[in-house]
């Protein structure tokens, strides 16, 4: 399993702190510290085009509404059927959120 390869303390100690995070601002303010601007966008980006994919949302009005690469939406669309159903869990909590 791919996530298998992730896995190590360093990574450990970064999501033990992610969920520390009590609110949406501890979470702006966090990341702002962590991570370039750019990779805040790009994960995202990836956020919102899988949310699209799981819409039925077609290639071209993803890339046009989220300004994606079709390489970026295909690598999204890849995990979404053939990954750890990381995407899809999300996606399911944040509609019950709705």
């Amino acid at each position: 399993m791919q996530i298998d390869k992730l896995r190590g303390k360093q990574l450990d100690q970064l999501f033990d702190a992610i969920l520390t995070l009590e609110d949406r601002e501890e979470c702006y303010r966090f990341f702002d510290d962590i991570a370039t601007m750019n990779e805040i966008q790009s994960l995202a980006q990836r956020l919102q085009v899988a949310k699209m994919l799981d819409e039925g949302r077609t290639y071209t009005a993803i890339a046009e509404e989220s300004s994606a690469s079709s390489t970026t939406i295909s690598r999204v669309k890849r995990c979404l059927a053939y990954g750890t159903d990381g995407y899809s869990m999300v996606l399911d909590r944040l509609k019950e959120k709705e």
